[in-house]
C-alpha cells in the first residue's frame, strides 16, 4: 500500500516559499510582496482545511492588505495563531545553518518582527561566564536571532515585540546584560507561575493595556539586569525583577515582555491588545 505523506503545516510551507522568492534579486519588491502575500494566503488556507478537520476553531485568513509579521526560529504554533488573530500574516523565518545571507531581505520585505522565547543567550555575549543552570540556544539559532536582531534594531524603524528570550535579545543587542538565574539571585522563581507587573504610567504599554497594574503568567529564568543603550525599563514584578523594556525613541513600536502574551490568547482580551497593538503598528509602516 502506498504511504501516505501528512500534510505539511502552514508555517513549513510558507517558510519555503518565502525563501524561495528571496533568490530572485532582480524581481521588484512590490511584485515579490504581491507573490509571497499569495503563496502565504494559499498556505494558511490549506492549513486551515486540514486543521478545520480536527479542530473547528478556524480562523478566517487575513486580508492580502494585512502586514507581515516575521516570526524567528518557531518555537510554538501559539504565535502563529496570536499573529493570525491579531489581524497579521505570520512569516515563519528558518534558522537553518544559520540562515544569514537572507536577512537584508527580511528587513526590507517584513513589516513587523517578532522574537520568541527559547532558550538561553550564551553569558560571553555580555561578558560574563555561564551560570551553572544556564541552558544555551543551539548554534544556527544564536546566530540567526544575534544578526536578525542586530540588524533590525539599528537599520530599520520597523516595529519589534520580544517574548521571553525575545525580550532577552533585545537588551543583550543593544550592550545590556542579565540576570543569569532569579532563583539562585533573588530567591524569588517566575517559572511556572503567574505574578502582577507594575507598569510605568508613562510607557506605551501602559497606554496599550489602559492601566498599570497587569496580571501575567511568567516562564522564565532570566531577566534584564543593566538596561541597553536606547532602552528603558517600563516595568517590574513586585519583587524588583525587570518584566518589560521599550525603546526610548517614542515614534517607534519597539518593546520586550518577559511574560506569554500569545499563550494567553485568546481568553484574556488584555493581552491579545498587546499582539494587535504591534499587528496595527506594522501595518502603519
Amino acid at each position: 500500500m502506498a504511504r501516505v505523506r501528512p500534510p505539511r503545516l502552514a508555517g513549513s510551507y510558507a517558510s519555503t516559499s518565502f525563501v524561495r522568492f528571496l533568490k530572485f534579486p532582480d524581481m521588484l519588491p512590490s511584485t515579490r510582496r504581491r507573490l509571497i502575500l499569495s503563496t502565504l494566503i494559499l498556505a494558511s488556507g490549506v492549513a486551515g482545511f486540514f486543521i478545520g478537520r480536527i479542530s473547528p476553531d478556524v480562523r478566517p485568513v487575513p486580508s492580502p492588505k494585512a502586514p507581515l509579521i516575521g516570526i524567528a526560529s518557531l518555537t510554538s504554533e501559539t504565535y502563529i495563531r496570536a499573529v493570525r488573530e491579531s489581524g497579521g500574516i505570520p512569516v515563519v523565518l528558518p534558522n537553518t545553518d544559520g540562515n544569514l545571507e537572507h536577512i537584508d531581505e527580511y528587513l526590507s520585505l517584513l513589516d513587523g518582527l517578532l522574537l520568541p522565547g527559547g532558550a538561553d543567550i550564551p553569558p560571553s555575549e555580555y561578558g560574563e561566564e555561564a551560570h551553572e543552570t544556564v541552558e544555551l540556544l543551539d548554534d544556527n539559532r544564536f546566530q540567526f536571532e544575534k544578526k536578525l536582531c542586530k540588524a533590525w534594531i539599528e537599520e530599520t524603524d520597523k516595529p519589534l515585540l520580544g517574548i521571553c528570550l525575545g525580550s532577552q535579545w533585545i537588551n543583550v543587542t543593544s550592550g545590556g546584560s542579565l540576570v543569569q538565574d532569579i532563583p539562585s539571585e533573588f530567591g524569588v522563581v517566575h517559572r511556572d507561575t503567574s505574578h502582577p507587573i507594575l507598569i510605568e504610567p508613562d510607557s506605551r504599554l501602559s497606554r496599550i493595556f489602559g492601566k498599570t497594574e497587569v496580571e501575567v503568567n511568567s516562564m522564565h529564568h532570566q531577566a534584564v539586569r543593566r538596561i541597553g543603550s536606547n532602552l528603558r525599563i517600563v516595568a517590574k514584578s513586585p519583587d524588583g525583577i525587570v518584566e518589560a523594556t521599550e525603546t526610548t525613541d517614542p515614534d517607534r513600536f519597539l518593546i520586550g515582555v518577559q511574560w506569554h502574551p500569545e499563550k494567553l490568547m485568546p481568553d484574556d482580551a488584555l493581552q491579545a491588545k498587546l499582539l494587535k497593538a504591534f499587528v496595527e503598528a506594522s501595518a502603519a509602516k
